[in-house]
């Protein structure tokens, strides 16, 4: 299944933008190495690997927001892939946003474009 991915283009990860299957919003980007694709096809959770963490991690493992795999998609480099998630959960953003774009540049200054739509603190028992 992955012999079309170019995992050793960026140091064995592929850039991974998540979006919206109904909306088509773009939800956030993560880094998937070969384990964690594996994992998300097998288990229909999206799975990254955190370059902080040096591991894994599946996206709602401790807040419960899923994101429940649609569809993946590569590029015609095969180093990056275009998955379509059904969110569970109100946001996909640790900050407590519906996205993590929801800063947008407007006039030389970042401006937040919605309100956070779930409070953090209450999520992760810490300001992430």
């Amino acid at each position: 299944m992955s012999d079309l991915l170019d995992f050793d283009k960026q140091s064995g990860l592929i850039t991974a933008v998540v979006q919206d299957a109904a909306t088509r919003r773009v939800l956030m980007v993560g880094y998937m190495n070969r384990e964690a694709f594996d994992q998300t096809i097998a288990t229909g959770h999206v799975t990254f690997f955190s370059r902080s963490r040096q591991k894994l991690w599946t996206k709602g493992e401790s807040s419960g927001h899923f994101l429940n795999l649609k569809s993946i998609s590569t590029d015609c480099d095969g180093d990056a892939l275009l998955i379509q998630v059904e969110p569970v959960g109100p946001g996909v953003c640790h900050n407590g946003y519906e996205s993590c774009f929801y800063r947008a540049l407007q006039e030389g200054q970042w401006v937040e474009t919605e309100a956070p739509v779930y409070d953090p603190n209450a999520v992760y028992g810490v300001k992430a």
